[in-house]
């Protein structure tokens, strides 16, 4: 078994890059071939090479877009980052709001947000679409950060526990030295969750305001769909999807860069 995860770490970079891109590049040529061959019609399945022709001319659009998405996700994933971390720390420190808040907080992870978006929207006037948008890809992207952050705060060696406490060291002392750096993996995984989820978040909640929402690439899915434009659908479709690919390598490169000196999956993983 070691001598297969030696192997494992022991691979190329440049290996675990190029296998995958020719395997996505023979899927592309299948694809092309496919429709090509059986003459599928473009309103059904647009061949890759129309996708890319409608990504080039209308990219300037898409790009706007594809902008106005990823702004409302970057703010609602610092906004769940800074709850969920001020709401962690409250139940780490207090048995008494964690028994009295955090099934509240349940509830708003299992409830789906696109029966509460037209709420929502209500409560904060079409006139505040963006504000709108920003509370529901916030509300979906809270609660990994506040459980992973909980679960590590109260992970702290109990041996250094004692130690803290033989010291006479002050809470906020204890929060700082000892169970902050134990909860940082905790919710730098729980960050790479809710990077995707506050994407979701705003996709939905672009797909429920229509276009009031700033065209947002959710939009503009369901504007190529009504004009039958699949091609278009598609191209933004893939925006999306490389969007949400490149939050979570960005995530998870900070990971690396955070842990790498001293935590074990990430000495591990480099050694």
């Amino acid at each position: 078994m070691e001598e297969v995860e030696s192997h494992a770490g022991s691979t190329p970079l440049i290996f675990r890059i190029v296998v995958p891109v020719l395997i996505g590049l023979a899927f592309l040529a299948a694809w092309e071939f496919g429709v090509r061959y059986f003459e599928v019609s473009k309103f059904v399945l647009p061949a890759p090479s129309s996708v890319a022709a409608a990504l080039i001319d209308d990219f300037p659009s898409l790009l706007a877009s594809l902008w106005n998405t990823l702004r409302v996700t970057i703010e609602a994933f610092f906004s769940a980052l800074v709850l969920g971390v001020l709401f962690a720390v409250l139940f780490a420190q207090s048995r008494v709001f964690e028994i009295s808040l955090f099934p509240y907080a349940v509830i708003l992870q299992v409830t789906p947000i696109i029966s509460i978006a037209p709420l929502i929207l209500i409560w904060v006037g079409l006139d505040h679409v963006d504000r709108a948008l920003l509370i529901l890809a916030t509300i979906v992207a809270f609660f990994p950060i506040l459980a992973n952050t909980t679960l590590g705060l109260k992970s702290a060696d109990h041996n250094l526990r004692n130690l803290f406490d033989l010291y006479h060291a002050r809470r906020w002392q204890r929060l700082i030295e000892l169970e902050f750096p134990t909860a940082l993996p905790y919710l730098l995984a729980g960050a790479k969750i809710s990077g995707g989820l506050a994407l979701i978040g705003t996709v939905v909640a672009e797909f429920v305001a229509g276009s009031g929402s700033g065209t947002g690439l959710a939009w503009r899915i369901i504007e190529s769909g009504n004009r039958l434009n699949i091609s278009r659908m598609f191209a933004a479709l893939l925006l999306l999807s490389a969007l949400g690919i490149s939050i979570f390598f960005l995530l998870s490169a900070i990971e690396r860069v955070l842990l790498k000196n001293w935590h074990e999956s990430a000495v591990g993983r480099e050694n």
